[in-house]
């Protein structure tokens, strides 16, 4: 896959998705989709991630975040779209 067929989005969920496994289910979508980058927890109680991967499957992403894990309740969730920084994998960071 070329450069030019895959897309980065930068994502910041808000709601209840800390402490309810948001990462963990984040991180495991993320890999069953073939989805690389990362995702981690912000001070002020929000989720933010970065995927990077085929478009179909980054916006497929993008989508999941608006349900997130079981225990989740997603108030809103903002997405930037931008040129692919070469993540490879997908990571919890801290």
């Amino acid at each position: 896959m070329s450069e030019d067929d895959r897309t980065h989005a930068h994502v910041f969920v808000s709601g209840r998705v800390q402490g309810v496994y948001y990462r963990a289910n984040t991180r495991d979508t993320a890999r069953e989709r073939g989805v690389d980058g990362w995702v981690r927890n912000l001070d002020d109680g929000r989720v933010e991630a970065v995927f990077e991967g085929p478009r179909d499957a980054v916006e497929s992403m993008v989508e999941w975040c608006h349900e997130g894990s079981p225990a989740a309740r997603v108030e809103d969730v903002e997405a930037e779209y931008g040129e692919p920084e070469g993540y490879t994998g997908f990571e919890i960071r801290r």
